[in-house]
């Protein structure tokens, strides 16, 4: 236009990631094929069977989930209980090493459906536990690594002084107590009421 006003700059839209882009398409690729994969599994050998793999993968889930919970709790408790006594855990942690993949492998039993009850079938063996430990541990590592010194920090300190609109608010909050003697305070009426 010639109007003579500038044109007004807003900031760029944050460019979205992969993950927030792929994952509801593949949460829904999964859901289709879960869907279908039943249909003809229940055609082929009849919805009663289909019935009873479902209530088998649920009833062996949840009997794996609350195993791999008292292993987690039973590691818990004995580590606060060196620690109360002052005596370093020596062999704490290869206890609950598979217990988070144990855990996922549980769900994933429980969840209805046949590639689920496969993918929670593999994530109980040890050996793929380990590997897959090992592979999380590794690129949470490499992650921290990348990161710049203080970027945690840094985030968020930009999320607390960033307005929802885009404009930032730089500033600090000064309390202006002029009467700090007995005056001020919550019985003088200067402050505002409470909720709750």
């Amino acid at each position: 236009m010639t109007t003579g006003a500038p044109t007004p700059t807003y900031p760029a839209r944050p460019r979205r990631s992969r993950l927030r882009t792929f994952l509801p398409l593949g949460v829904a690729a999964w859901l289709v094929l879960e869907i279908w994969l039943l249909t003809v599994v229940a055609s082929a050998a009849g919805g009663f069977t289909v019935f009873l793999l479902l209530l088998a993968g649920f009833l062996l889930g949840s009997a794996v989930v609350k195993r791999a919970g008292r292993r987690a709790f039973r590691a818990l408790t004995e580590t606060l209980q060196a620690q109360q006594s002052g005596v370093a855990a020596a062999g704490g942690a290869g206890k609950s090493e598979g217990n988070g993949f144990l855990m996922l492998g549980g769900l994933l039993l429980m969840l209805p459906g046949l590639v689920s009850d496969v993918v929670g079938l593999v994530l109980l063996i040890p050996p793929v536990q380990k590997g897959l430990g090992r592979y999380t541990e590794r690129t949470f590592e490499r992650k921290i690594r990348g990161a710049d010194a203080g970027a945690f920090g840094d985030a968020f300190q930009q999320a607390r002084i960033h307005r929802p609109d885009g404009k930032v608010v730089p500033g600090e909050v000064i309390r202006d107590d002029a009467g700090s003697g007995a005056g001020s305070g919550a019985g003088s009426g200067e402050d505002p009421p409470r909720l709750g």
